[in-house]
């Protein structure tokens, strides 16, 4: 999935709960979100805040932050449907997502699972947003019968 498809899937799935979602759509949104967070608090700082210049740079703050403010509230929801959509593509319980509330390991355990790989095949939360049928063998039906008898057949 590209990252222009993924943050298109996030938001056409504002706050579907439901089904799977493959390591690049997640990775791609949340790439998405925190460029955005970034780039939205620099134009608060210049458009809403005081800059001061100093010797050898300067420094920007704001109180204010109307743009990544709002962008935070538009984001929210698609960010935490997206994360629990790849909790269930790792079988695990969108309730899991609560881990995020203890502080750096449950946010370290959350990154590991969000990294990890998906189930093959369905599983109880969906198909397989991959396609895999849950057998990764690529020649599969290309073999032909031996005629070579196992060891321990008797005939």
């Amino acid at each position: 999935m590209s990252f222009m498809d993924s943050i298109r899937t996030c938001f056409s799935k504002y706050v579907t709960f439901s089904g799977r979602a493959q390591r690049s759509e997640f990775w791609f949104f949340a790439l998405f979100v925190f460029a955005g967070q970034i780039i939205l608090g620099i134009f608060d700082s210049f458009l809403f805040g005081t800059v001061t210049t100093m010797e050898g740079g300067f420094q920007a703050q704001t109180s204010t932050p109307i743009l990544s403010g709002l962008f935070g509230l538009a984001t929210l929801l698609p960010m935490i449907s997206v994360a629990v959509r790849r909790l269930h593509d790792t079988d695990r319980s969108g309730w899991w997502y609560w881990l995020a509330l203890i502080p750096l390991i449950g946010t370290i355990i959350l990154i590991v699972w969000f990294a990890s790989k998906g189930t093959n095949g369905p599983n109880k939360y969906g198909s397989d947003p991959l396609g895999g049928s849950g057998y990764d063998d690529p020649n599969e039906g290309t073999y032909s019968a031996s005629s070579i008898p196992r060891a321990g057949d008797q005939g």
